[in-house]
């Protein structure tokens, strides 16, 4: 494509991606790349910038901590960390900060514990904030009492003692789901609630057993598949347990084995308590994970708090398990 002259209004370049760049360029040969922001010219054997946009697009995955299992008998699960991913413009030269949000604790007294908030944050770009997952609710020290689960990115689900059946805790719009209702006849059955996952609400416990957590949310912002925020399944006073959501969501407890907590970096909830008083705490929330992606062409290798650093295709992948910070 020629170079256009318009009047006093400069020169106009020919523009293509990195995909149809010129397929064979003569040396000299210039344009304006959009993928890249830059103008390129062909020096005989590669292209190469003339110029250096002052700034680029990355990718972003953000999920917070997901809440801790409420306590026995029949334990609500932990909601699952709120889930947000989007594109933002990073500033050469600016420092941005990923806050990477903990697990919430499980309780042996009444409510688990929400799980702490994931954030992304510097100079000119709006601050991402993922909620923490909603604690479980469950049976208070007095083990008469129910516990509707607690508010997060997804909701608790929620615990029950008595013959009331409990709502769950309600998740953030466009980061989570509500956790699950608990149910009890206060004889028999005593069956807490899912907690909410990403892509699903927790499951209602029924009277055969505890609520299943909410599934989470699959990404391939690292180059391949991966279910984050996942709920935390309810406990139960008998033998069947609710089932943690996939997303890293742990199971809940039974009258013959503890809660398991949600996993590590993909911001599960943890499961809800089982029989009182074995297995009566339920178990802690996963810690989140910020993962960033950026053109490996503007990739600047500075970086704090020893993020994996891998690629996939054109893009370096920046995955923070802890907090730390990336230099655009």
């Amino acid at each position: 494509m020629p170079v256009v002259i318009s009047g006093t209004n400069g020169i106009t370049n020919a523009t293509w991606t990195t995909a149809t760049r010129p397929s064979a360029p003569s040396t000299g040969q210039q344009g304006y790349n959009s993928n890249l922001n830059v103008i390129e010219v062909y020096n005989g054997t590669s292209w190469q910038a003339t110029s250096v946009a002052p700034y680029y697009s990355a990718s972003y995955l953000i999920v917070a901590g997901g809440g801790g299992g409420g306590r026995a008998n029949g334990g609500g699960g932990g909601g699952a960390g709120g889930l947000l991913t989007g594109t933002s413009t990073l500033n050469l030269g600016t420092v941005y900060t990923a806050t990477v949000g903990g697990g919430g604790s499980g309780s042996s007294t009444a409510f688990g514990a929400n799980g702490s908030n994931s954030v992304l944050s510097g100079t000119g770009i709006t601050t991402v904030t993922s909620i923490g997952g909603g604690g479980g609710g469950g049976s208070d020290t007095g083990n008469t009492s129910d516990n509707p689960g607690r508010a997060g990115g997804s909701g608790g689900g929620s615990g029950t003692q008595s013959s009331t059946t409990v709502a769950g805790g309600a998740g953030t719009s466009g980061q989570g789901n509500a956790g699950g209702s608990g149910v009890s006849d206060n004889a028999t059955y005593r069956n807490g609630g899912g907690g909410g996952g990403a892509s699903a609400v927790g499951a209602n416990a029924t009277s055969g057993g505890g609520g299943n957590g909410g599934n989470g949310t699959a990404s391939s912002i690292t180059g391949s598949s991966a279910t984050y925020a996942g709920g935390g399944g309810g406990g139960t006073f008998t033998t069947t347990n609710g089932t943690g959501g996939s997303g890293g969501g742990g199971n809940g407890g039974t009258s013959a084995i503890s809660a398991t907590a949600g996993t590590t970096n993909l911001g599960g909830g943890g499961g809800g308590g089982g029989l009182n008083p074995t297995f009566i705490s339920g178990a802690t929330g996963g810690s989140g994970v910020v993962i960033l992606s950026v053109p490996t062409a503007n990739y600047t290798g500075t970086t704090t708090g020893s993020p994996t650093v891998t690629t996939s295709g054109s893009n370096t992948i920046i995955k923070f398990t802890a907090s730390g910070t990336y230099t655009a």
